[in-house]
């Protein structure tokens, strides 16, 4: 039971139940030199035991690991549990899975945070500094580079590569083409695509054009191109990669970095103060890589035949007897770290020393930032090798089993086939609603619409919105893969509504909406739903596996639009109610007085 004192008391303790401490006794004695003057006092390193040391960073350790956790752990525990309770099989592997599951937690937890120590002040002071040290063609001419460099630096980049070598070259050609021998070039075009992306913002930034008319000169071109690539029977098997590519690409460093110097070059041009300022460049960095994608795929068309493909892969894999040293565990994990940090490392610093002609502050705290990140990377791409990868794969190609046989699984089909649709259907659903719910971006995303908002829209509706379109948008892409639906006839409607959507709506909530697509992709949901997308596509012997990414991005666009304009119709209808009793009062007020005056 907590004791409870009298104000005075406390006063009267506190004041008489103490000691004086002379200040001569914590500080040392002054010495003197020859002269008499006394010599500048230079103080002992602090000591620290190891419990202290530990009690100091461990506060600093614990709210960045929970983080982790709390977005890792669920989503492995759900897809253990489903593989045990459900689908009735032990999981495969499962110390390695778990020590992987792990040093994913860890890897983010020291990459986010090298990001934000080392990486973020590049992009905030170059935000800052840049349009009053160079000339806007520079300035664009630094935003697009950056936007290559933070697209190699993605973490989930290394999980589009990682699924170039589960397609089967007989089975789909061009799409093996562009994960293998075009690998480099399409991560290329995908920065690129961000890269023109973060010009496009930066110059709406700076003058506050609308998000819409983006919206429409980007999105049906790249309609149109992807109603083109259908018609062509082996082209159209790569179109749900180049839709995923879309949501690859908007992750922890893109945003960020981006976002920070395009919104600094705005403000200091004095035009970044619109409350909705930092709203569409996500949108627009999803949306180009698409674009650029699909211009890829037409171009190897072009190159090279489908029998050119295979006959190239099969002399390939005759000729390779096995893997060169960088190219196996754990070489490839560090060489692709060091890769994908050091060259935006060099790119920036180059830029504050040759453009701005400025001095890092606190070189010590962004180099240990840098490391941070390089580490965080390395032991991300382990955990991604045998952690998210292995589980998803493993959960992807087991869940068929409840509506249909599988060799490797005894008894199956588990269940009715209609049934085991509806469970397969369900689980797609559950994992995308409570993979984005777990989000950290999405936590921010509903903060700040809130606050624009003046509370319209709760943060938690916006969450549940967000959320609900992820969950039914994976249940979607499933549904492709199952029955093998061509992705154009999901993604033309899909998006002709969201077109139809955006008309209709204010320019705040397609803001909102069109950017809430890029935030539900993070570098655990991307690895992790894309591996389970494979994987089902192969025990459904589908030809590929795509598509489960692009259909998760078009869900919240449309969800979250269509609960904007509810809330809209809300206000309005409120306003309406307020205006109509007022109109009342005066009425009554009015009639008042004239019975009055007669």
């Amino acid at each position: 039971m907590p004791q409870e004192i009298r104000f005075g008391d406390f006063v009267r303790e506190i004041t008489t139940q103490h000691e004086h401490l002379s200040y001569n006794h914590v500080t040392s004695t002054p010495k003197l030199d020859a002269e008499g003057q006394p010599i500048p006092l230079k103080a002992p390193p602090i000591q620290l035991r190891a419990i202290d040391a530990f009690r100091l960073i461990k506060p600093y350790i614990g709210t960045r690991l929970q983080d982790q956790v709390r977005a890792v752990v669920p989503l492995a525990l759900y897809l253990m549990l489903f593989e045990i309770v459900i689908l009735r099989t032990d999981v495969v592997d499962a110390e390695v899975i778990a020590a992987g599951l792990i040093a994913v937690i860890l890897g983010l937890m020291l990459f986010m945070e090298g990001l934000r120590v080392g990486l973020m002040p590049f992009g905030e002071a170059m935000g800052t500094s840049l349009p009053t040290k160079a000339k806007l063609p520079v300035v664009l001419c630094i935003a697009f580079l950056l936007g290559i460099g933070v697209t190699f630096a993605e973490p989930a980049i290394g999980a589009l590569k990682a699924a170039g070598q589960i397609v089967e070259v007989e089975n789909a050609p061009y799409l093996y083409s562009l994960l293998n021998d075009w690998a480099e070039v399409m991560v290329l075009i995908v920065g690129i695509g961000v890269g023109a992306a973060a010009v496009l913002g930066t110059l709406r930034f700076l003058y506050s054009w609308s998000l819409k008319p983006l919206i429409y000169l980007t999105v049906i071109p790249t309609l149109a191109l992807t109603f083109y690539i259908a018609q062509h029977p082996e082209l159209s098997k790569m179109l749900g990669l180049a839709w995923d590519c879309g949501a690859v690409t908007t992750g922890p460093v893109t945003v960020p970095l981006v976002l920070s110097l395009g919104i600094g070059i705005a403000a200091s041009a004095g035009k970044g103060g619109s409350s909705m300022s930092g709203f569409g460049i996500v949108t627009l960095a999803s949306l180009f890589p698409i674009l650029g994608v699909m211009g890829l795929a037409v171009y190897v068309e072009q190159a090279v035949t489908p029998a050119e493909i295979i006959a190239s892969a099969n002399s390939l894999s005759a000729a390779t007897s096995g893997l060169a040293w960088y190219e196996s565990t754990p070489w490839a994990e560090v060489i692709g770290g060091l890769r994908a940090i050091v060259p935006l490392v060099l790119f920036l610093m180059l830029v504050m020393h040759f453009v701005l002609r400025e001095k890092l502050s606190q070189p010590r705290n962004i180099a240990y930032g840098i490391l941070l990140c390089v580490i965080g990377m390395i032991v991300f791409n382990l955990g991604l090798s045998y952690g998210l990868s292995m589980l998803g794969n493993q959960t992807g190609s087991l869940v068929p089993a409840a509506f249909t046989t599988l060799e490797h699984v005894e008894s199956s089909p588990l269940y009715h086939y209609r049934v085991g649709i509806i469970i397969a259907l369900t689980f797609a659903w559950v994992l995308g609603f409570g993979a984005t719910l777990a989000e950290p971006a999405l936590n921010a995303l509903g903060l700040t619409v809130e606050n624009l908002t003046n509370g319209a829209f709760r943060k938690s509706l916006l969450m549940y919105a967000v959320s609900f379109g992820v969950g039914c948008g994976i249940a979607l892409g499933v549904l492709k893969i199952v029955f093998n639906i061509p992705i154009v006839y999901l993604l033309l409607p899909g998006y002709l509504a969201a077109l139809i959507l955006t008309w209709f709506s204010s320019e705040e909530y397609v803001n909102v909406a069109w950017d809430s697509a890029g935030v539900t992709t993070g570098p655990v949901t991307v690895p992790l739903v894309l591996a389970m997308g494979l994987g089902f596509g192969d025990a459904v012997q589908a030809i590929e596996g795509f598509g489960i990414l692009s259909m998760a991005s078009i869900g919240p666009i449309i969800s979250v639009m269509i609960v904007g304009l509810w809330i809209n119709w809300k206000v309005a209808r409120k306003h309406q109610r307020y205006d109509a009793s007022l109109n009342t009062t005066a009425l009554v007020g009015k009639a008042t007085l004239n019975r009055k005056a007669v």
